[in-house]
């Protein structure tokens, strides 16, 4: 296993930086360019097409055979004439990945001979096998018919191939035989629908041309880099995604140095390249920038509608493991691949839009028309104060279980960060907001709605240490892992601000019938929710042992693992949300609960077979043969009467031998754990020993084999260390 370690180290070091062609200056020129988006569909489908295909995407109708059959007519002469042989339905069903099933273009006809078919009915559905995806139950092994269905909102692209060719890609949602949905875009696009409406309905008070709110969405992709030679012979990146041995280095991230810092010339090769890629997929890339961490770096697009936003995430981060490939590089999307530095994340910057172009998170310098921003505003801190512990279900996994509340990530206490402008605005509201209003006065004088200064956009500070910030206009949901999918975090938040609103808006009718004036009861409601919300706005360091005291005075919930977190996903409350707004039904919300609670125990017992590997075939071995080496040598001191000049080599002896005593015996507890936890037949209760039996050995074992580290030889120690795969140049 050394020779492996310096075999790779040897390879990094002969490494040739990969040369990138750039198709254009001009991005203009090759944006979408793989994408049948709606600029392909106009060029190639008729006027009457073209615009059923347009309506139906905008009012989330269902598009007729003839329409779908002339659909897929053009989009298979578009894509064959790009170089595509096969099409396939690309979904996204409750793992870690997306999936596809390739099919090729071409039919024997009657003759035998081949030609190209693509119809609209393979356009709109497809039958992967529904019991071999994760699915909480709904479907039995024996049960294994499923659908694919065609989302047009979402655009088909293409995805080149290894062989030069390409293959079309058709976005869809996965459903069961018998309806449910199997996958994480179904009941996304639900809960767009649902906070559509109900925004729609708020907005009615302020402006009657407003007919459609869109949820959009920035997720900011945090990931590590590492050479492909050094990947391969660590065995737990390969297995479990994250190092679950290493001692940190001399050097890390403590000199500040690598934020912001001059991008190495063959990581922004790397760069270039996934970024020319995600471009011609319609991906609105536009920031690359290192990070905190050595070898860890960041890419960031603009804000797109929700549900493609979510799409290109995934999309991405596909094209990104691909193009690495090209580069002999491993992108790592781990929540915390590297003990002792930091862990990455996925920042979902979130706002709503109106089909009239407002942000309607976005304020003005003009106080009367900030009644609608402040309307929105609050009802979104409104709803993350009344379904916190469901917003922090929405982010439990086992990569983010490392991250959460590490002092480098937001806590896993759910708060919401407005900045002191904004928060001493909320203050003056609260306190005036019960003024008696006399005819002809000024509703927004009286009410100190003037003091809202001019300039808000930069008028609030950046709080890393919050999980959920006001960033000027729009909410940054800090706390999703960076290798999730964001459909989750995002269905929950859509829907919680679409339950809030609707409360918001019969509160606000109800005084209204009463006789108060609308901009009066719009402020009376709005008073009350500030007042009800008042406990979950915090400004302060969310890392400091202050606020973990803070937030249990407030009942605040600080809940740091997986298991019990997703205790809020299945509760009677969240069912009742998610099944009010037609986004899951409860077989659906306790499904995806098992789900995640499988999956969990899952990561937890790869990663404890791999430490098991690890440490009985490789590090023990290892240390037992450096430790006979060392007794030869003491044996040599003392046949020599340098009898006190071995004592020091002994004392290693003796604490190489205790370092080995505490792995064998560790890893077997550990073992029997993980027995007894499998014998478990709940989900919930087997997660929960996961999480304290078996895992609790983890840091153990670590803490042993990474002393081993420092006692062996460099010359004989199996596993490439950290300073050599974390400072890639």
């Amino acid at each position: 296993m050394a020779y492996l370690r310096f075999k790779a180290l040897e390879t990094v070091g002969n490494r040739e930086t990969v040369k990138v062609t750039v198709p254009s200056i001009k991005v203009s020129d090759y944006y979408g360019t793989n994408v049948y988006g709606t600029e392909a569909m106009r060029q190639t489908l008729s006027n009457a097409v073209h615009k059923k295909v347009i309506t139906a995407i905008e009012k989330g109708e269902k598009i007729d055979g003839p329409t779908a059959d002339a659909v897929a007519a053009s989009m298979k002469a578009w894509a064959i004439e790009k170089g595509a042989t096969h099409y396939t339905h690309w979904f996204q069903p409750l793992t870690d990945a997306t999936a596809e099933k390739h099919d090729a273009f071409f039919e024997a006809d009657e003759n035998g001979r081949a030609i190209e078919k693509f119809k609209g009915s393979a356009l709109v559905q497809q039958e992967p096998d529904a019991s071999s995806f994760p699915n909480g139950g709904i479907r039995n092994t024996f049960e294994a018919r499923g659908y694919t269905a065609w989302d047009p909102s979402s655009p088909a692209f293409l995805m080149p191939n290894s062989s030069g060719t390409n293959t079309l890609c058709i976005p869809t949602i996965f459903v069961s035989y018998t309806g449910e949905a199997l996958d994480y875009k179904t009941p996304l696009l639900k809960s767009l629908a649902a906070i559509d409406k109900a925004a729609v309905d708020v907005c009615d008070y302020f402006d009657k041309d407003i007919t459609k709110v869109t949820a959009t969405l920035g997720a900011e992709q945090e990931y590590f880099l590492i050479d492909k030679a050094l990947y391969m012979v660590r065995p737990d990146l390969i297995m479990a995604g994250r190092s679950v041995f290493g001692h940190s280095p001399a050097r890390g991230q403590q000199l500040e140095d690598h934020y912001f810092g001059s991008i190495p010339p063959r990581v922004n090769n790397f760069m270039v390249d996934f970024e020319i890629e995600a471009l011609k997929l319609g991906i609105p890339v536009r920031t690359r920038h290192n990070e905190v961490a050595p070898s860890q770096f960041e890419v960031a697009p603009t804000y797109e509608e929700c549900n493609l936003a979510c799409d290109h995430n995934q999309l991405l981060m596909d094209v990104m493991q691909k193009v690495a490939e090209r580069h002999n590089l491993k992108v790592l999307f781990h929540e915390k691949p590297f003990s002792g530095i930091n862990g990455s994340g996925k920042h979902n910057n979130w706002a709503l839009s109106t089909n009239t172009g407002k942000n309607l998170l976005g304020p003005t310098s003009k106080p009367k028309e900030n009644l609608i921003f402040l309307t929105f505003f609050v009802n979104v801190i409104k709803a993350v104060h009344d379904y916190a512990d469901l917003l922090r279900s929405s982010i439990a996994t086992a990569g983010n279980d490392h991250r959460l509340g590490a002092n480098e990530a937001p806590p896993a206490i759910m708060s919401v960060f407005v900045g002191q402008t904004l928060g001493e605005m909320l203050d003056e509201l609260e306190k005036n907001g019960n003024i008696k209003i006399d005819k002809g006065d000024n509703v927004y004088m009286k009410l100190g709605i003037n003091k809202i200064p001019e300039i808000l956009l930069d008028n609030t500070d950046r709080n890393r240490t919050s999980p959920f910030a006001f960033t000027g206009n729009k909410f940054e949901f800090r706390a999703v892992g960076s290798s999730q999918n964001s459909a989750l975090p995002m269905t929950v938040l859509n829907t919680i601000v679409a339950e809030t609103l609707t409360k918001f808006k019969e509160d606000v009718d109800k005084q209204i019938k009463k006789g108060t004036k609308k901009e009066v009861a719009i402020i009376n409601v709005l008073r009350d929710y500030i007042v009800a919300s008042k406990k979950i706005r915090f400004e302060a360091n969310g890392y400091s042992e202050e606020w973990v005291k803070e937030a249990e005075k407030r009942g605040l919930s600080n809940v740091k693992t997986t298991p019990e977190a997703l205790d809020f996903f299945s509760t009677e409350k969240a069912v009742k949300i998610f099944a009010k707004h037609d986004v899951m039904n409860e077989r659906e919300v306790h499904a995806r609960h098992e789900i995640m609670l499988e999956n969990y125990i899952k990561k937890i017992q790869i990663e404890g077979r791999v430490i098991g590997d690890l440490a009985l075939n490789h590090i023990i071995p290892t240390a037992i043969a450096y430790q006979n080496k060392l007794i030869t040598n003491v044996k040599g001191l003392k046949d020599l009467g340098l009898e006190k000049e071995s004592k020091p080599v002994i004392d290693i002896i003796k604490e190489i031998s205790k370092h080995i005593s505490t792995i064998q015996t560790e890893v077997e507890e550990m073992t029997e754990a993980r027995k007894k936890a499998n014998n478990i037949e709940e989900a919930r209760k087997r997660a929960i020993m996961y999480g304290s039996e078996v895992k609790g050995h983890f840091e153990t074992i670590r803490y042993a084999v990474d002393k081993l580290e420092l006692l062996v030889d460099d010359e004989d120690w199996p596993l490439v260390k950290y300073r050599e795969m974390l400072f890639l140049r």
